[in-house]
């Protein structure tokens, strides 16, 4: 039946829902798919968390002899006596003073570095780029071994300084990409705004450049300080007497493991992880606060 004076009305024809009622194929596809990826996902983390979860389960284990290599009695006299070995302790306490040294200078050179490649074009600046990057893609060895002919050649005595000073070098190129990344998106107009309201150089950047940039800052320190502390490999180049503690750990397994390497380890990922958390945390707020 047609209307007089116009057309016929649409006919909307129902389709039926193939997937209604039993869930139909393509939606069970999707299910099982997520489920495939999820466990997928969980198995890559334990596979990456597996040596980080055995160095904190053997920190509660009473050893039968003096490696802590094998489960024997769970305990908290390991959390106890965290100091116990003196040895262990002086080198634990060595690599901290080394890497405090070597990233707080290595902050200050690479963050400068880092805000020059950002800010300002200059001629070489592709150069500095590339030599930038070098230091993280050189061998560790060939690294060491340069170093070890440098300061052989120049009668340097090796220790603490040439510690330090192999450390600032790749500590350097971390943070000053580290720090660039998050420089990449800065408004340098802000900056202009600043110096136009009357404000020095100085304190534009202490009230406006430092704490917008001062999360890349914190993340290329946490960074740098937990590469500088387990380095071995540049670290034994160029450590003369100067034990550290993954120089420690390496000749002290020769003869014992005892379990407050595990301790000290676990104080150290325990600490580590903390930073990183307060940090996203401070990121977190202050991009709040910037909306």
């Amino acid at each position: 039946m047609t209307m007089s004076g116009g057309a016929a009305p649409p006919v909307l024809v129902e389709t039926p829902d193939l997937d209604a009622g039993t869930g139909g194929p393509q939606r069970i596809q999707r299910r099982w798919g997520r489920r495939v990826l999820t466990g997928f996902c969980v198995l890559v983390f334990l596979w990456l968390f597996a040596p980080l979860i055995n160095i904190v389960a053997f920190t509660f284990n009473r050893p039968l002899g003096r490696r802590n290599l094998t489960w024997n009695e769970f305990t908290l006299e390991n959390w106890a006596q965290p100091f116990k070995d003196v040895t262990l302790t002086s080198a634990f306490l060595r690599s901290l003073l080394v890497s405090a040294v070597a990233v707080s200078i290595a902050l200050v050179l690479g963050s400068l570095m880092a805000i020059a490649l950002a800010r300002y074009r200059f001629s070489g600046s592709k150069v500095t780029e590339v030599f930038l990057v070098l230091p993280l893609t050189t061998p560790e060895i060939v690294m060491g071994a340069s170093l070890y002919q440098l300061f052989l050649n120049r009668n340097v005595t090796l220790g603490f300084s040439t510690i330090v000073i192999a450390h600032i070098m790749f500590c350097v190129s971390f943070v000053a990409l580290t720090v660039k990344a998050r420089v990449r998106g800065f408004d340098w107009t802000l900056e202009d705004a600043a110096m136009d309201l009357g404000s020095s150089p100085w304190r534009t950047f202490r009230k406006v450049t430092f704490p917008l940039i001062l999360p890349g800052i914190l993340a290329a320190a946490l960074l740098s300080f937990a590469l500088s502390l387990d380095d071995y490999i540049i670290t034994d180049f160029t450590k003369g007497e100067y034990v550290t503690f993954p120089i420690q750990v390496n000749n002290q397994f020769k003869i014992s493991f005892p379990p407050q390497v595990n301790v000290l380890a676990t104080m150290i990922l325990v600490v580590s992880v903390l930073l990183l958390v307060l940090t996203s945390l401070r990121e977190d707020r202050s991009s709040v606060v910037g909306r």
